[in-house]
């Protein structure tokens, strides 16, 4: 097992010279807040990711939850694990001061997580989930509500979901089933089955509280029908004390990855017992929703670039120590071999996984910014950053955990044999990190939400706003000689990304929909990769700064190496872009003429 599995030095770049976080502590709602704490958060996930996460890291792998006798038994490790996350903070550690948080910026908890999941990925998602359905709660539930469930959610004592897939609807949530039949007694009766639920039940809680969708019968159809429910497993009993809720595990799924934390499937109301508080008003359950699926989406992109970066140092590593062959250049069989991080196309590996690994992080630490400074301002400049964070959602979820299996892929390769075998861990990162392209919407979905709704929302403000981000850092670019180039290409593919975006949308006004999104899905990744290209040079500008301080040697091979690694980037990846475009300016729709008779037998 590889030593590290993060850089600490690269998050206080991110943090402190490109994102400037220290600046968020000037506004009232941070300002208990400076770097010295900052740093100490650092080193408590570096702490807990290297002594409590790292550890289990293979055992809950081979040794995943367990249904015995209707109960998920779950490593023991876990309830320590949480418990330690309730008593740091860490699970609420976004949340106002009045609701026993932390009031740290999304950053500052962003970078915290990315510690965690990279250290164990399958025990990161228990006090993440909780955060956000906690989140969820606070922003829409009644007081009593609030006072009834956030402080144990917060604690780590229990667990929090988000209830949306079930059998027969899958990601089509307007087809979802889940009856609530209203009562007098100022709650729901749940009936309905549920899957795919993430820590949907275990014994490293004391109770499971799931933010759950489903229909007041009664409701009209589709996604307008929909309202927001908290279902707990066990609900609290007049007089204290928890008791059954009639929500039962009918069993837990066994996966490719990602098998230290449960996926079970849910029934609820066999005994007509199974009671749901309204959250909010009815019927506006998806909104809400909305609101825990968007934290959700970015932190799979969070925890797919964290498993990236495991499997990252652990290929570093392994290439640094293994001596295999001669330089290209060596004619003399009997000189001695080299490490195997001497010979270039092992070096091209390995700068792949850095750029991915990084150009994702930095995108996903822009996402957080821009909801950092949200929470202290107001009016138009509030309404300009909520819809950029809209819009480039779905790219980050989905570059990182499509890139991300690329990425993991190079590092296993890097191993050779050795990659391929459960010795090293870099077959497990690679099937942990396969779940990422799926859950919280998949890469398809991704797809049309960015083309089909937040490109073209408010006539394409949040693409409008988008562009003058990217415009500003062409121009900062612009300011250094040997940045100027890439500058150059960035405005190249983003007049690309503009083009392309009015060809489909005049296509889809001649063609209709389905020829409008047909390619969806390579419109985001040509979408993905041009704003990792954005978030490279955003970093190149802060490393060409650096360059004209006074460093040490070891702090000038670091910027040289975020250098290679931005100038990789745009050289071996945004070239990419070219196949992409040609493909999106075609409008001969293959796939929507392609009939299921012509798939074959």
């Amino acid at each position: 097992m590889a030593e590290r599995f993060i850089s600490e030095r690269n998050l206080k770049f991110m943090l402190y010279e490109v994102f400037d976080v220290e600046a968020l502590t000037r506004y009232p709602y941070y300002q208990e807040h400076d770097r010295e704490i900052f740093d100490l958060v650092l080193t408590t996930a570096l702490r807990m990711g290297k002594d409590l996460l790292q550890p289990a890291l293979q055992e809950m792998d081979k040794n995943p939850p367990q249904f015995v006798d209707g109960q998920v038994k779950v490593h023991p490790m876990v309830r320590p694990f949480m418990k330690q996350c309730g008593e740091g903070g860490w699970i609420g550690a976004g949340a106002p001061f009045e609701l026993g948080g932390q009031q740290f910026p999304l950053m500052i908890s962003a970078a915290f997580r990315f510690i965690l999941a990279a250290a164990n990925y399958s025990a990161s998602v228990y006090p993440l989930l909780t955060s956000g359905a906690a989140h969820l709660i606070t922003s829409f539930g009644t007081r009593e509500m609030i006072r009834t469930y956030v402080p144990k959610m917060f604690a780590g004592e229990w667990q929090g979901t988000m209830a949306l897939t079930e059998p027969q609807a899958g990601s089509s949530l307007s087809d979802i089933t889940t009856l609530a039949v209203p009562t007098d007694q100022g709650y729901y009766r749940m009936h309905g089955q549920k899957i795919f639920i993430s820590a949907g039940a275990h014994d490293g809680v004391e109770n499971v509280i799931h933010l759950l969708l489903a229909r007041i019968k009664g409701a009209p159809p589709g996604v307008k029908g929909i309202s927001l429910f908290v279902v707990p497993n066990k609900r609290m009993q007049e007089g204290g004390g928890l008791i059954p809720n009639d929500v039962n595990v009918s069993g837990v799924y066994h996966k490719l990855g990602y098998r230290g934390s449960p996926i079970t499937q849910l029934s609820l109301g066999e005994r007509d017992d199974c009671r749901g508080y309204l959250v909010g008003e009815p019927h506006r359950g998806l909104s809400y929703m909305f609101q825990m699926m968007n934290e959700a989406r970015i932190d799979v992109g969070l925890g797919a670039a964290a498993i990236a970066s495991a499997a990252y140092y652990a290929a570093l590593e392994y290439a640094r120590d293994r001596i295999q062959g001669r330089r290209l250049s060596a004619k003399d069989p009997t000189t001695p071999p080299v490490p195997i991080i001497a010979h270039p196309d092992v070096k091209r590996m390995l700068l792949f996984q850095r750029a991915v690994v990084e150009g994702s992080l930095s995108l996903i630490l822009q996402c957080a910014q821009y909801a950092d400074r949200m929470r202290v301002t107001d009016g138009e400049e509030k309404e300009d950053l909520h819809l950029l964070l809209d819009l480039l959602t779905p790219a980050a979820k989905t570059y990182p955990s499509e890139m991300g299996i690329l990425s993991v892929s190079q590092g296993l390769q890097c191993l050779g044999g050795y990659g391929y075998c459960d010795e090293f861990p870099l077959e497990q990162f690679y099937r942990d990190a396969r779940i990422h392209p799926i859950h919280e919407g998949t890469t398809g979905i991704q797809g049309l939400d960015l083309l089909g709704r937040k490109v073209i929302m408010q006539e394409g403000r949040a693409l409008v706003l988008f562009c003058k981000e990217m415009e500003k850092t062409i121009r900062s670019g612009e300011e250094f000689a040997v940045l100027d180039p890439y500058a150059q290409r960035l405005k190249q593919a983003l007049e690309k990304l503009k083009t392309i975006t009015s060809h489909l949308v005049r296509l889809g006004e001649q063609k209709g929909a389905e020829c409008f999104l047909a390619d969806a899905t390579l419109y985001l990744e040509l979408f993905g990769i041009i704003a990792v290209a954005w978030q490279w040079l955003v970093q190149a500008v802060s490393v060409q700064r650096a360059f004209k301080e006074d460093l040490s040697d070891g702090e000038r091979n670091f910027y040289q190496g975020k250098w290679y690694a931005c100038r990789f980037f745009f050289h071996y990846e945004l070239p990419k872009i070219e196949g992409l475009s040609r493909r999106l300016l075609e409008s001969n729709g293959l796939t929507v003429e392609m009939k299921e008779a012509f798939f074959g037998d």
